[in-house]
């Protein structure tokens, strides 16, 4: 492999090549430059696995809702969508669905089990559902504040990757520029053989930092607009649940 070998002409006339190499200046740089450079590049894996795993996460969730909503809207009964969704695991709208089915379930179930006093006789099946809708909306609520915390689950530490690792790096730099100049006044010699060296492994820190702050920010930003859209999902998906209720108890009343 051909690589770029620039030369320096120092004091003596004599020409050194000096072959661009990352690992080089990683093994000759100091231990805090290499200490920062560990700790970047663990920030760097654990991004990347992060990445790869909510990419898996967030396609499945797609992938899974589409399937509830096409069950959704085939028109079967309450009971028979809960059952062929169980198995929809990764869809955040099914589980809301789910959660909301059981909600309901159990208001209904304890109102009929309720003995009916006297102030109560009066009550309309409309009204003694009514409860039941609202309780299964506060249930709705909660549910998708649970699918949301699954789904910005680990998003915050690409964040803070991408927010903190450029500056990791830069202080590695810092700090590796500092003792470059030091060995410069132990010297006493500022030549550009004796300076370039030492600021070029100091730079690796610098440019290991935006190696592991580019992705993380990319990303993240790709990420939370998915996010984004499973929440207005799920959102749009509760107020067509709710409706499709308060059409089934208007229907009851009108019956009775």
């Amino acid at each position: 492999m051909i690589g770029f070998h620039p030369v320096l002409q120092v004091s003596g006339g004599i020409d050194v090549g000096m072959g661009i190499d990352v690992f080089q200046l990683v093994l000759h740089a100091g231990p805090m430059v290499k200490f920062v450079l560990l700790l970047l590049l663990l920030f760097s894996v654990i991004s990347w696995g992060i990445i790869l795993f909510k990419a898996k996460t967030l396609r499945r969730a797609l992938v899974e809702d589409q399937i509830f909503l096409e069950l959704f809207w085939a028109g079967g009964s309450l009971g028979h969508i809960y059952k062929e969704s169980r198995h929809l695991e990764r869809s955040p709208l099914a589980g809301l669905y789910r959660t909301g089915f059981t909600e309901l379930s159990k208001v209904r179930k304890d109102q009929s089990r309720a003995p009916v006093s006297a102030e109560g006789a009066g009550d309309s099946p409309r009204n003694i559902d009514a409860v039941g809708i609202e309780n299964t909306r506060r249930a709705l609520h909660r549910a998708k504040l649970s699918q949301m915390t699954i789904l910005t689950r680990s998003l915050s530490f690409l964040a803070t990757t991408g927010n903190a690792t450029p500056f990791i790096g830069l202080f590695g730099t810092v700090w590796g520029i500092m003792g470059s100049f030091r060995g410069i006044g132990l010297r006493g010699s500022a030549s550009l053989a004796v300076v370039a060296p030492g600021i070029s492994e100091a730079l690796v820190a610098t440019a290991a930092g935006l190696a592991a702050a580019i992705p993380a920010v990319i990303f993240y930003n790709y990420f939370s607009n998915k996010v984004g859209l499973r929440e207005a999902e799920m959102e749009n998906f509760t107020i067509d649940f709710l409706n499709i209720l308060d059409r089934e108890v208007a229907r009851k009343s009108q019956e009775l």
